[in-house]
């Protein structure tokens, strides 16, 4: 009786544990938080169809595509990419189009460099003329109060074989079993 009492008192810690763990992992950055009950435009589109009418908070990430920075401010030109709650923007969907970032400070070009993932915290304003390639295009413009950049890490998981299927566990026993099947599965931190 003592050892069930004990087993469901672990349990419910473990659980307890697993769920702290879990949230921590899926919270957004303190940075790109905003008052409780504010409105956030969090999709492209919406943003876009704003045409640079006030709107409290934007939030948007995506990937670098051009860096420049100006006397007092740095200008980012962001392909789209949408966000989760989290605020990573997530790499297995295809981008939205671009917007432009104003932030209010020099933000190296090495750290900030091309291809890398950012999320802003900011509001709207007007759309901009910019060109990609020969192409002219006006997108849409905001400036950020608050910004977070990630790193991509990579994991690779293999598939081989267990023990149970051969005799040996010897590097020339592996390769009578043919090659190994992998992936690598890339991740927002």
């Amino acid at each position: 009786m003592i050892w069930s009492h004990f087993n469901c008192h672990m349990k419910g810690m473990v659980i307890a544990f697993g769920c702290l763990v879990l949230s921590a992992c899926a919270s957004l950055p303190e940075e790109l938080s905003v008052p409780d009950g504010a409105a956030v435009i969090q999709d492209y589109q919406t943003f876009s169809a704003l045409k640079g009418t006030q709107a409290p908070y934007v939030r948007l990430g995506g990937v670098i595509a051009e860096i420049k920075n100006l006397p007092k401010r740095t200008r980012l030109e962001i392909v789209n990419l949408p966000i989760g709650t989290n605020g990573k923007p997530d790499i297995q969907q295809e981008p939205h189009g671009r917007f432009i970032v104003y932030i209010n400070r020099f933000l190296d070009p090495v750290t900030y460099a091309k291809g890398r993932l950012l999320t802003v915290l900011g509001s709207a304003i007007a759309p901009e003329k910019s060109q990609v390639g020969e192409y002219r295009a006006e997108f849409p413009a905001m400036s950020a109060s608050a910004y977070h950049l990630w790193r991509v890490t990579e994991r690779v998981v293999i598939h081989e074989p267990g023990p149970f299927l051969r005799d040996c566990d010897h590097w020339r026993c592996r390769e009578s079993f043919g090659s190994q099947t992998g992936r690598v599965i890339p991740e927002v931190k």
